[in-house]
């Protein structure tokens, strides 16, 4: 079980880490959503944890912790800039749909 960024994403992690001065990764968390459904949390990760899985993809660390990785198995985290809005996207084979506001989802 893995996943990977990919080089886009790969690129705008690390120049969010070199803008706040630093940092091992990103952290991916599935938690419960307002939406009835699951949702992605990201946050910087300055120092790793007990039981984390780390995966290194074009040279960023992804930090996951056992618990979300079954909802998160095979995901590409990618980065998109469409029209004035950029983000991260995530292709998570996992999915099965998706609320109508896009926030949350369903495996």
């Amino acid at each position: 079980m893995t996943m990977s960024f990919t080089e886009r994403a790969a690129a705008e992690i690390r120049n969010h880490l070199v803008a706040r001065g630093g940092g091992q990764g990103i952290r991916v968390v599935v938690e419960t959503s307002e939406c009835s459904g699951l949702a992605y949390r990201l946050e910087y990760v300055d120092a790793g944890e007990d039981g984390d899985l780390v995966f290194d993809s074009h040279g960023e660390k992804i930090f996951v912790d056992p618990k979300s990785l079954v909802w998160l198995a095979g995901t590409v985290i990618d980065f998109l800039e469409i029209g004035d809005d950029s983000g991260f996207a995530f292709i998570n084979p996992n999915v099965t749909s998706q609320c109508g506001c896009g926030d949350s989802f369903y495996v």
